[in-house]
C-alpha cells in the first residue's frame, strides 16, 4: 500500500471518527434536553397541584370562618 493510499485511509478514518463523535454528542445533548423538559413539566405540574391545594384549603378556611361568623351573629 502506498503512502498516499494510507494517508487517504487515515483521513477517512479520522473523518468517520469525528462524525461518530459529533453524532454521539448530539444524541447525548438531545437526551439531556428531553430529560430537562420532562423534569420541568413535572415540576410545573407539582407546583400547580400544590397551588390548587392551597387555594382550595384557603377557600375552605374562608368558608369555615364565614360560617362561624354567621353562626355567632357576627355576619348576616
Amino acid at each position: 500500500m502506498s503512502s498516499k493510499s494510507f494517508q487517504g485511509l487515515k483521513q477517512q478514518a479520522e473523518g468517520a471518527a469525528k462524525d461518530a463523535a459529533n453524532t454521539l454528542g448530539q444524541a447525548a445533548e438531545d437526551a439531556i434536553n428531553q430529560v430537562t423538559d420532562a423534569s420541568q413539566k413535572a415540576i410545573d405540574q407539582a407546583c400547580k397541584t400544590a397551588q390548587d391545594g392551597v387555594e382550595k384549603a384557603t377557600g375552605q378556611a374562608a368558608e369555615a370562618v364565614s360560617g362561624f361568623g354567621k353562626k355567632w351573629g357576627f355576619k348576616k
